[in-house]
């Protein structure tokens, strides 16, 4: 189900014996716009101690409850990893992560978690050398630098202009992610400052040119006035497949759900 980041933001985070915190934020990679972590406020329990909650641990959301359900204890929360909130999430850090809770790796596979296309395993299956430094993986022991992190959060990206092929035409107000791989579907780009009538409209990420990470800007090479007339966007209303198909027939793109021959044959229908 594809579902708002803005929406996810303050959702209760419910672990077996209790409450955990609200989510503040999502970390995402900026490479295959998967949300890798949940930033969650912790409160009064844990002296406001920001903790992070991977998408491993997440067992099910129930939309319009605000709650997110996780297989974790109040004491494996506790005893984590303490995250640095004052500095980017350093690749040793989520390798401590990952080796606490015993998470594979989501990076050095050729999915979008690795070996898998869903953070979904077997904790009873993973080889006890699963984490372990390897020629594929960073090492937590050398003089060389980390390798680069591509580790964004979602709310560095709300604000940013959207620039097209000629021009700029709003900047982004949310994103919208599948709850079912964690997959960043599309970005929501408020018109409404840059042209009378505006309104939102949803550019997929396989859309997106680039992102100047510096300038506070996204790319696409699609036009203005293309994305003028593209089916607006109604947050109060879930996106169904319906709409996909719509959005993407009028872009004349092809579907992220599907390949090229089954494109051609729904818009042929």
């Amino acid at each position: 189900m594809l579902r708002s980041i803005r929406d996810l933001r303050g959702s209760t985070v419910h672990a077996s014996d209790g409450d955990i915190g609200s989510v503040s934020q999502a970390y995402f990679d900026d490479e295959s716009w998967g949300v890798r972590y949940l930033v969650v406020e912790t409160g009064n329990w844990l002296n406001d101690r920001q903790v992070l909650v991977s998408p491993y641990s997440v067992k099910h959301t129930d939309p319009g409850s605000s709650v997110v359900h996780v297989s974790l204890s109040r004491q494996q929360v506790r005893d984590s990893p303490v995250l640095d909130t004052h500095k980017p999430v350093s690749r040793q850090h989520e390798i401590e992560y990952l080796r606490y809770y015993s998470y594979p790796t989501y990076w050095g596979g050729p999915n979008l978690w690795g070996m898998g296309a869903y953070p979904a395993y077997d904790p009873t299956g993973v080889p006890p050398d699963a984490l372990l430094d390897t020629p594929s993986q960073p090492t937590l022991h050398t003089d060389q630098p980390p390798p680069d992190v591509h580790l964004r959060s979602t709310d560095e990206v709300k604000g940013y202009h959207l620039k097209t092929a000629d021009g700029g035409i709003g900047h982004v107000s949310d994103l919208i992610y599948d709850d079912t791989d964690w997959a960043i579907r599309y970005l929501v780009v408020d018109t409404h400052n840059w042209w009378p009538g505006g309104k939102a409209v949803l550019i997929a990420i396989h859309w997106i040119d680039g992102v100047d990470w510096f300038e506070s800007a996204v790319s696409t090479t699609l036009t203005r006035g293309v994305i003028q007339n593209s089916p607006a966007y109604d947050d109060s209303m879930p996106i169904d497949r319906h709409y996909e198909v719509v959005l993407h027939r009028f872009y004349g793109k092809h579907g992220y759900w599907s390949d090229a021959n089954e494109d051609e044959r729904v818009a042929a229908e």
